[in-house]
């Protein structure tokens, strides 16, 4: 039914002389699309590794076209769910013949929108991504096991976020693209996940110093298929 949503709207706002554009995000391990619950190996090594939860916020999405900001969404906030493929895929409705050669995005949310509390939509806390009123929304969560984890079951567990003073953990990606009617974004997990010591550090569940660190190194798992 989403999808058939999905072509009605693109119909629809190409009849109202609209170009309508996707934007898709690809969570990837080790240059495939992410399956959860697969277990998968860590280059040349027997360590392995099942992502069981992999959700994150795409926000205040904007195109330019050589430094210069062309269309601004409103109301962006999108969640990312890998355990639901039809949220990879985001309807961007630009005027028609628009021509863009950057995207920039956030991950996370802003921390105007955490000052104004629970809200609804994607931004519902029925979705689990918010905290408290105090800590706020979870800006990117995974959740899994590896055999490298000295937690109970093998599991680790990382909910990144924190939106005050130094726990703020928001990235921007700015990134070139071509215009194209579907902007292909990928992610690297595993190179993310490489940035962590499991057999070290294998849970974070609250606003801190380590949440700083492991979010600011998002922002080098992002690129644009060709």
């Amino acid at each position: 039914m989403n999808k058939l949503i999905y072509f009605i709207l693109i119909f629809i706002l190409k009849w109202n002389g609209l170009n309508a554009q996707s934007i898709c995000f690809n969570p990837m391990f080790v240059g495939s699309k992410l399956v959860l619950n697969k277990k998968y190996f860590m280059a040349n090594s027997t360590d392995s590794i099942q992502i069981e939860t992999l959700k994150f916020y795409i926000s205040n999405m904007e195109f330019y076209k050589n430094e210069q900001l062309i269309y601004k969404e409103k109301n962006s906030f999108h969640l990312i769910d890998a355990a639901d493929s039809s949220t990879f895929n985001l309807p961007i409705n630009f005027l028609s013949k628009t021509f863009f050669n950057q995207i920039k995005f956030n991950i996370g949310i802003d921390s105007i929108t955490n000052y104004g509390g629970a809200m609804g939509g994607d931004l519902d806390p029925t979705k689990g991504m918010y905290w408290t009123w105090q800590n706020g929304y979870i800006n990117f969560k995974i959740e899994g096991k590896s055999n490298l984890s000295i937690a109970k079951n093998k599991e680790f567990v990382f909910h990144l976020g924190g939106y005050q003073n130094s726990f703020s953990t928001l990235q921007t990606i700015q990134l070139p693209i071509q215009n194209s009617e579907v902007i292909s974004i990928n992610m690297a997990i595993d190179k993310w996940i490489n940035e962590i010591d499991l057999d070290k550090q294998n849970h974070i569940m609250s606003p801190s110093k380590e949440a700083v660190f492991l979010s600011n190194k998002l922002s080098t798992i992002f690129s644009v298929s060709k």
